[in-house]
């Protein structure tokens, strides 16, 4: 939560299908009262266009980013809201914005979706652009990085990225939704994977029911 002092979650949206992962993710740091940076990659834009319709610019990023937020994972506009004040947005072109550098506090960083050229970037260290540099940062600065791969089939290329992730001290996330939840809608599969994200980060939420050992739980439930 806030303290007065601004130190964010940094969010980076590679170009992965999946954007209603990051959307939700989003929603659910803004709702706990997180402040965020956003970092929307170059090719997440063609992506988001795809699955969305919408179209993220630079110089309307707060417009694009509530009618991105507003939208259920059903495609549905106006589904839900998001209070914007707290967030700041960096191009992904920006090699040297704030958090390109360690001395910028930021509590950690989420990438999600992560595309296979996102995590081999951020295992090689390359910062090819600035949401792969953020990610080296916030591993060099052993700050907490969570990586929701979006992926299938991995190959062993990537899955050897992966591995080297995680003895960097990365949270390595495959987007892989479950059902003992109770789902009963795209939303909730979508939820409970942003709802593991934001458990990665320690960040409470309300996104999805937890396993309490009772078999049948989901289903008994109003």
């Amino acid at each position: 939560m806030n303290d007065g002092k601004r130190t964010p979650w940094i969010v980076g949206v590679s170009g992965a299908s999946g954007t209603p992962y990051a959307a939700a993710v989003l929603r659910g740091l803004l709702a706990a009262g997180e402040s965020v940076d956003l970092i929307v990659s170059r090719a997440s834009r063609l992506t988001l266009l795809d699955e969305t319709g919408i179209s993220f610019r630079d110089a309307h990023w707060r417009e694009d980013l509530a009618a991105w937020l507003a939208r259920g994972a059903d495609g549905k506009p106006d589904t839900f809201g998001a209070d914007l004040t707290d967030v700041r947005y960096w191009p992904a072109g920006d090699l040297g914005a704030g958090p390109s550098s360690g001395s910028y506090p930021a509590k950690g960083m989420l990438v999600v979706p992560a595309s296979t050229a996102a995590v081999a970037g951020v295992a090689l260290g390359l910062s090819k652009d600035l949401l792969q540099r953020v990610a080296s940062v916030t591993l060099k600065e052993r700050r907490p990085l969570v990586v929701a791969v979006r992926e299938t089939p991995l190959n062993g290329q990537t899955l050897r990225h992966m591995v080297a992730l995680d003895e960097a001290g990365a949270v390595v996330l495959p987007a892989s939704p479950a059902f003992y939840a109770g789902a009963t809608h795209i939303q909730d599969l979508v939820d409970f994977v942003a709802g593991r994200v934001l458990d990665a980060a320690k960040v409470p939420h309300r996104l999805y029911r937890r396993w309490e050992g009772e078999l049948g739980a989901a289903l008994r439930s109003d």
